[in-house]
């Protein structure tokens, strides 16, 4: 039987925790000091330690620094608030987990289910780093530049934890799977991961979509409905374009991270989660709290442990890899192998990306389609340097050109080359997201938030094709 300590210096809270944990299949022993958790320890290591930080001979820090030592002890810290620092501090000591007094039987449960020995964890973390070595990828994460080794080793890290993780980076750099990497590596992998974009929900909907309602709390809802955060108990919940949720919903998931509760849309019965969430989006988080897009409570409490993703363009030296993975994975479900020419490797390495690796994905499937035989030439793919095309457009006035100043900020780039492309492609918007390299909803997004600012008169209203949601 798995063996667990409880130390904190309150005897009835020690014995009822011990009391809670006992009925889950464990053997339990209790100290109520520094001293006499390590004898406990010296008796039998256990494999789980609820350690209370403030105890009367000494700080229950000092405990964990020794209990760093032993491999196959998982330490979850005892608290009596929650706060964005005592997460930090949780992941700073190097804590599996917290728990804030009076405990929670849903949280204190899930936490026992989800026991395991931080040398497995470490030892699955190891072995990806080998097969990066070797092959060229970090799980379903590809490349080995060194920004992509420094967000693996952040993925590392983290996944240790149960504390919030906030994804930035551009539309089609892997926030999702950076996400499904994090919760894979963890101790919730046994449990649901369930990503949702909230950009792609109705604002009516949202609501009752992420904390469920009771039947008849609304017209049409003929039966009670479990949220996102009762469908992911125990696992991970993972809100993408976080910056899209209303402001008003913002103010209740806010509350959902500081008190572990909710309520469905019409009901007063308060209901526990034990969900680890990541979220994540494609916007500057600042600029999003200075827009009115995100609240800043909500950033600080979200970006507990931030991890940022390069843009392609920042990790040139990874398109060879990710391209090849791609042409492997068409080419296998194919059943016809192509490859590229060295000539059409040089050229996908000198393109910009705009649409990242989505883009690159999206280029390498229809240069396979377009190959008339086993090899890819460069006329297979997208215009650069080496591509004459775009020259002789410009130059018969077929293709209007754009002249930046060096040192203009990305953003504003991006909204010149989509508002040009947008006009000359006749104000067709599939035809100008698939130009761009991005989705017709990530085109949509941005055709919204430069209406939104004034800066363009542009009709946003159009739905949403159902294959671009999600």
């Amino acid at each position: 039987m798995p063996h667990a300590l409880v130390v904190d210096d309150e005897p009835d809270s020690a014995e009822t925790t011990a009391m809670l944990i006992a009925s889950e299949g464990f053997t339990v022993a209790t100290a109520g000091s520094l001293r006499d958790a390590r004898r406990q320890i010296a008796l039998q290591e256990p494999d789980i330690v609820l350690l209370d930080l403030k105890l009367p001979d000494g700080s229950g820090m000092e405990l964990l620094q020794d209990l760093k030592a032993l491999p196959n002890t998982e330490v979850v810290l005892v608290t009596g608030h929650a706060s964005l620092e005592t997460s930090i501090q949780a992941l700073r000591l190097g804590a599996a987990d917290y728990l804030v007094k009076p405990m929670s039987l849903t949280q204190l449960k899930g936490i026992l289910s989800r026991v395991m020995k931080p040398a497995t964890l470490k030892a699955e973390a190891r072995h990806l780093l080998e097969t990066l070595e070797r092959d060229g990828h970090f799980g379903a994460l590809w490349g080995r530049s060194a920004p992509m080794r420094n967000v693996y080793r952040q993925i590392e890290r983290v996944s240790e934890t149960s504390v919030t993780v906030f994804i930035t980076g551009e539309s089609g750099t892997g926030k999702e799977v950076v996400a499904r990497t994090v919760h894979d590596l963890s101790r919730r992998r046994n449990k649901p991961f369930l990503a949702v974009n909230c950009g792609a929900i109705s604002p009516h909907l949202i609501e009752s979509e992420i904390f469920g309602h009771e039947k008849g709390s609304f017209t049409g809802a003929d039966r009670q409905h479990q949220g996102f955060f009762e469908r992911a108990s125990g696992g991970t919940l993972f809100l993408d374009e976080i910056t899209e949720m209303p402001l008003d919903l913002q103010v209740k998931l806010l509350r959902v991270l500081e008190s572990g509760t909710f309520m469905r849309v019409g009901s007063t019965q308060v209901l526990e989660t034990d969900v680890r969430m990541i979220a994540a989006t494609n916007r500057s988080p600042m600029q999003a709290v200075s827009s009115g897009k995100l609240r800043e409570d909500l950033l600080y409490r979200l970006n507990v442990f931030p991890i940022h993703l390069p843009a392609l363009r920042e990790r040139s030296e990874d398109v060879p890899l990710i391209a090849a993975h791609f042409l492997d994975q068409i080419s296998e479900r194919e059943g016809n192998a192509k490859r590229f020419s060295p000539d059409a490797m040089v050229q996908l390495s000198h393109h910009g990306w705009p649409g990242n690796v989505r883009e690159l994905r999206n280029v390498v499937y229809r240069a396979y389609v377009m190959a008339t035989d086993t090899t890819i030439h460069d006329p297979c793919l997208p215009g650069a340097e080496s591509d004459p095309k775009p020259v002789v457009q410009a130059a018969t006035g077929g293709v209007p050109m754009i002249t930046v100043r060096i040192g203009t900020p990305l953003a504003e780039i991006d909204r010149q080359v989509t508002l040009a492309t947008l006009d000359h492609l006749g104000r067709h918007k599939e035809r100008t997201a698939a130009t761009l390299g991005i989705s017709l909803k990530t085109l949509y997004n941005r055709l919204k938030e430069y209406s939104n600012s004034g800066e363009a008169d542009l009709v946003v209203s159009e739905p949403v094709p159902l294959d671009e949601k999600g």
